[in-house]
């Protein structure tokens, strides 16, 4: 083989392994997609189910849903790495930054206030079209699906599955997924 086929060859090679490379990546996106709106789909039929929804009830709580998902979703992360940053001081023990640990208390608490005002005006728009039943069963859901999430990040959510599977996205702490 002359060196201008050899250049050929490895270049051709190399188109295969970037054009397939492309195509798996592709590939890991379309079936991670489709694994996100299965688990949506499954997720709004379980809510469904469980509380008995209306497809109008359905519809409202997907709108109020929507509406407030980033904004509690934004708070369990703020509240997470508040409480990171105070687990990281309270480990440096005498030498610990006083200031900083009060400025993270009340910070903390600044946050827990605003997720409870979140929280409270997600229920009053619950209430305009939910039982109360509903409103309580989809309550225990949520905390349901809040503490599988944790369950499933303490046991390594981002690592290969052990059974060969793709690696897993962890859900967001503090809310189950949009519907």
């Amino acid at each position: 083989m002359n060196t201008f086929s050899a250049i050929a060859l490895a270049s051709v090679l190399a188109l295969s392994a970037a054009t397939a490379g492309a195509q798996e990546a592709r590939k890991t996106q379309t079936g991670r997609a489709a694994l996100e709106r299965q688990f949506r789909e499954r997720t709004a039929e379980i809510i469904r189910t469980r509380l008995r929804l209306t497809e109008r009830q359905m519809e409202q709580l997907q709108q109020v849903n929507v509406r407030y998902a980033p904004q509690l979703n934004r708070l369990a992360v703020q509240e997470r790495e508040t409480r990171r940053a105070l687990r990281t001081e309270l480990t440096a023990g005498e030498a610990a930054n006083q200031a900083r640990i009060g400025d993270l208390l009340d910070l903390s608490l600044r946050v827990q206030r605003e997720r409870l005002g979140v929280i409270e005006s997600e229920q009053r728009e619950l209430a305009a079209f939910l039982t109360p039943l509903q409103r309580a069963r989809y309550v225990a859901l949520q905390a349901q699906m809040r503490k599988r999430a944790e369950e499933l990040m303490r046991q390594g959510g981002d690592r290969p599955r052990r059974n060969g599977g793709a690696p897993g996205r962890r859900m967001q702490r503090g809310r189950p997924p949009t519907l």
